[in-house]
């Protein structure tokens, strides 16, 4: 596993303290087509619970809402959560920490973490968590970074001697296998891996756009579906709740969810 471990996160403070400079600093959003096709690879049926773990700003809380999802949106990063609700007030915002959630045992139908667990201090809490609070018939989309993405480490290193850094207090890469083995030791089942090499069909007219201004995406899209999975960018795995799980915490359930 490769670390970058900055010194936000080794000065005095917290993570979360380190965490809140960067939403104030700049803003972390990709695209809605994102978004989107995570949660269809999750098939939700309507009115089901989700819960995106790590928000951030909290575009896909807001996209899953429109969706007809009961989505809420747990960060431990203030300004992130200031920004998500501000963006989209109507949704639920939950001030949590990620390895120490808010809900009670087996809440929720639906959970996302997208591209956070690796930047947990410990990866292993994170794991438990996501399996503690979905329901046994419930499914979690788990986004990760594989250390050796063709078109992305690899690439990157090829070009200037260094992994990809994207500026976060804490970062982690690894192999399939590795993150396959830390789901599975800490209470999670992989029904399903996915690969993602940063593009997707688009899904919205804005994104379509995009795309047209861009043409190179699409070779890179093709590229990316060639690649083999040990060598992807980053891997989905789509999980459910092992049938022995990790010791409960007895958490009071979310009002109105």
């Amino acid at each position: 596993m490769l670390e970058i471990r900055h010194r936000a996160v080794l000065e005095p403070g917290t993570t979360q303290d380190a965490y809140d400079r960067f939403f104030q600093e700049r803003d972390m959003l990709l695209r809605d087509s994102f978004y989107l096709w995570l949660i269809d690879l999750l098939h939700p049926l309507p009115d089901g619970l989700l819960v995106d773990i790590s928000c951030g700003q909290g575009k896909l809380v807001a996209l899953a809402t429109a969706r007809g999802l009961r989505a809420v949106g747990v960060d431990f990063a203030y300004q992130g959560l200031l920004k998500a609700q501000g963006a989209t007030p109507s949704a639920v915002w939950v001030a949590g920490d990620g390895e120490q959630l808010p809900f009670a045992d087996a809440t929720a139908d639906y959970v996302t973490h997208i591209g956070s667990l690796e930047h947990y201090e410990h990866m292993a809490l994170g794991a438990r968590e996501i399996g503690r609070i979905l329901k046994p018939t419930g499914r979690a989309c788990i986004l990760l970074p594989n250390a050796f993405g063709l078109l992305g480490n690899i690439r990157y290193v090829q070009h200037y001697g260094e992994i990809f850094d994207d500026g976060q207090p804490l970062q982690r890469y690894a192999t399939r296998r590795t993150w396959r083995a830390l789901l599975e030791q800490n209470g999670l089942e992989i029904e399903r891996l996915v690969t993602w090499g940063e593009v997707e069909r688009p899904r919205t007219r804005r994104d379509l756009a995009a795309l047209a201004r861009r043409p190179q995406r699409i070779v890179r899209s093709a590229l990316a579906a060639l690649t083999p999975v040990n060598l992807a960018n980053h891997f989905v795995f789509l999980c459910r709740r092992a049938r022995a799980t990790v010791s409960p915490r007895h958490i009071p359930t979310l009002a109105g969810q």
